[in-house]
């Protein structure tokens, strides 16, 4: 079953710490005035101005010449990846990658785009030499290769630059383009102590989400090239991306900019609190990375663990068959992670 998947029975209406996932959280009050405040204008015709200032504020420090502002991180990866790619062209991704295990098989199914999934190392990364064998010959029997998708972070593990670096040089060597889902790449940043430019400029395109950690109730922005831009903007009309007075939604990614940013590194020591915890119980294995924490229970013990903490209002994701997995973000408090390290203790006892 997906990481996704909740914990039978749960009640959600109570929930007073939701650990499932850092796309629960919302906006606070800062965030809700700055969107009130916000001046509008259409942007499919390219005249609201907080729009503007959020795709160009992102692409400045990314280090790209131009943004897009997109619906979700979903649709900003499908986008990267029509444009990039033509109907029976390859990407080479992780098989365990967002774009290839949780977008629905968007690209394949409307962009005829094809994917070829690779082994997903320890540390996140991919193997350069995968990466080489992978690359198709030109030979009419084959799909062109045409794009590499990188993830950082990927399930909270951070890849370092240098293996990125590997990578990408890996796929440049034969002609690929290069994109990165980005869905947590100031996860990865905060950890790596570099700044985003460091990690955008191996590629050529990076998808960043603001609706995870960073708070916002909405959105992504794809960044890169102008005329890679130009060319994604007529895409995100042609799947329905295209909004009018959306800099109610921009407000909100700028405000999570300039203020939530510096707070991911509290939800990564946040995470490796929890983490040292359910390593004092000694009750199953136990992996934290950035933000969240892997946990594998004993046999059986999933679901009543679920159960219990979901009576006390903490919701989890135990309805899968895999590891839970705990996502600490800016909506879990000090008060809240002591709660539900209380509540996880007193079901062991």
């Amino acid at each position: 079953m997906s990481q996704y998947a909740q914990t039978p029975g749960a009640n959600l209406a109570n929930v007073i710490c939701d650990l499932r996932s850092d796309t629960v959280t919302r906006p606070d009050a800062g965030m809700r005035a700055a969107m009130a405040a916000a001046e509008v204008g259409d942007d499919v015709y390219g005249e609201d101005p907080g729009v503007n200032r959020l795709e160009q504020s992102l692409a400045e420090r990314a280090g790209k010449e131009a943004g897009l502002f997109v619906p979700s991180g979903t649709q900003s990866n499908f986008i990267a990846m029509l444009s990039h790619c033509g109907r029976g062209e390859e990407v080479i991704t992780g098989r365990s990658y967002h774009v290839y295990k949780y977008e629905a098989g968007g690209a394949s199914a409307l962009g005829g785009v094809v994917m070829d999934p690779q082994a997903v190392a320890e540390d996140g990364g991919l193997r350069p030499e995968d990466i080489t064998a992978a690359i198709k010959a030109d030979d009419s029997h084959h799909p062109v290769s045409r794009l590499l998708s990188l993830e950082n972070t990927h399930n909270g593990k951070v890849i370092s630059l240098a293996r990125m670096d590997a990578c990408v040089a890996a796929a440049r060597a034969a002609g690929l383009a290069t994109h990165l889902d980005g869905a947590r790449v100031f996860n990865a940043v905060s950890a790596l102590g570099c700044e985003l430019a460091d990690v955008a400029e191996l590629f050529d395109t990076v998808s960043i989400c603001l609706s995870k950690g960073l708070g916002a109730p909405v959105g992504s922005v794809l960044v890169g090239p102008s005329a890679f831009i130009t060319r994604a903007r007529r895409w995100r009309k042609m799947v329905g991306g295209g909004m009018r007075q959306a800099g109610i939604l921009a407000a909100a990614g700028l405000y999570a900019l300039e203020h939530n940013v510096a707070g991911l590194a509290q939800d990564h020591a946040r995470a490796a609190a929890l983490a040292d915890m359910l390593r004092g119980l000694g009750v199953g294995a136990v992996e934290q990375n950035t933000n969240m924490v892997f946990f594998a229970p004993e046999a059986g013990e999933t679901a009543a663990l679920g159960q219990a903490l979901a009576a006390q209002g903490i919701a989890i994701s135990a309805g899968g068959t895999g590891p839970i997995r705990l996502v600490l973000h800016r909506d879990v408090t000090d008060e809240a992670l002591s709660m539900t390290c209380s509540a996880i203790r007193a079901h062991y006892s």
